[in-house]
């Protein structure tokens, strides 16, 4: 589910789990698995992230969802990737995310988690759960505000709409918008431009930068845990998971 290859004192790493490389828990943990290993070897300097297919990743493993039974599993899902997302984002070596085609929901969560990210110009990028019923749980709901502001977060996670890639620049959303046929190219061109610097240097940019965050990023993403899991138990989450699956718009009662 996760390829991993070395040059350069570049790592990449290729999500691929067809259809739409869906965050499973199993990709999950070889990602943080992956990073252990990265973290690791002293020659590595950047760290380069991409989806095999059609999509960079179009969100976490929605059938998966349906073995959770208690508010709790759910709690601890969106525990589990809220604490691999931290760790990316607070990672020693920086993350580039090369994105196309789709990042939506866990997908975008993790590219945000990322610290630089490239996308194609007419890539989808956006947090679709609320047309499920649900609500994000890799701590979308705090990454987001930050990039695009407040009002653009409430009118992108409240109507599930995309933004293009292009218009994920204006936002500030990702770092550079790119016709898909060079995305990837100009990804390791700056891969490679990190990768000619010190590492000693890098590491201590990676350790100066979050000090930018504020400390109520953590109690949001607690408080987004608790959230998700309460209404994973609602009727509407179900009827939204069982539409989702079955390929038809939900019928929500609000209940």
């Amino acid at each position: 589910m996760l390829s991993y290859e070395k040059t350069d004192h570049i790592a990449r790493l290729t999500l691929n789990n067809p259809p739409a490389n869906a965050l499973s828990s199993t990709m999950l943990n070889e990602l943080a698995d992956r990073l252990d290993k990265i973290e690791k070897d002293q020659t590595i300097k950047v760290v380069l992230i991409k989806g095999e297919g059609r999509f960079f990743c179009a969100g976490a493993d929605i059938k998966e969802f349906t073995a959770l039974q208690q508010a709790s599993d759910f709690e601890e899902l969106s525990k589990q990737g809220q604490r691999l997302f931290d760790r990316m984002e607070n990672f020693s070596v920086p993350i580039i995310a090369a994105i196309h085609g789709a990042a939506l929901g866990g997908g975008l969560e993790m590219a945000m988690a990322c610290h630089i990210r490239y996308a194609s110009e007419n890539a989808k990028l956006g947090l679709p759960e609320m047309n499920l019923g649900i609500i994000p749980g890799f701590a979308g709901s705090q990454r987001l505000p930050r990039y695009v502001g407040n009002a653009k977060a409430y009118e992108m996670i409240l109507s599930g709409a995309p933004i293009s890639g292009k218009e994920a620049v204006a936002f500030g959303l990702v770092n550079k918008a790119l016709t898909e046929d060079v995305l990837f190219s100009e990804a390791e061109k700056l891969a490679s431009m990190i990768a000619e610097k010190s590492k000693p240097a890098i590491q201590r940019i990676m350790q100066l930068i979050p000090y930018a965050n504020t400390t109520a990023f953590a109690d949001g993403s607690n408080a987004e845990a608790k959230a998700f899991g309460e209404i994973f138990g609602s009727d509407d989450a179900t009827e939204g998971i069982q539409a989702f699956l079955e390929k038809r718009k939900p019928i929500f009662t609000d209940k």
